[in-house]
């Protein structure tokens, strides 16, 4: 079992800033690569950003110079800052993990968390 949850969505004018955190939990033994990826109605889930366990990161070209990925690997926990936010960027932000779980049968598991709306207002 692996819990994804996030927190910090909101409403926020344009030009504001959010910053979205994905809190990892349960039987853990390591996470290798972690992402958020969003979804507005109508339209398919798309990558935002990614980073690895050795934090290297990549970002969707429209969120380029906006938007920055960390994670704190103590804390089985990434974050996704967001300046300069505009209504394009209204969507469901979903937290994704590539988790290996603890155990004497060693498996891997891409989780998800439930998804933070974020609704940008103009």
């Amino acid at each position: 079992q692996v819990r994804l949850v996030e927190s910090g969505g909101g409403l926020v004018q344009t030009g504001g800033s959010l910053r979205l955190s994905c809190a990892a939990s349960g039987r853990i033994f390591s996470i290798n690569d972690m992402g958020w990826y969003r979804q507005a109605p109508g339209k398919q889930r798309d990558l935002v950003a990614r980073i690895t366990s050795g934090g290297s990161t990549n970002y969707a070209d429209s969120v380029k110079g906006r938007f920055t990925i960390s994670r704190d690997n103590a804390k089985n926990t990434a974050y996704l800052q967001m300046n300069s936010l505009k209504p394009e960027d209204t969507a469901v932000y979903s937290c994704n993990a590539d988790v290996l779980l603890s155990g004497l049968i060693n498996r891997r598991m891409d989780s998800w968390g439930q998804g933070t709306q974020v609704t940008v207002s103009s």
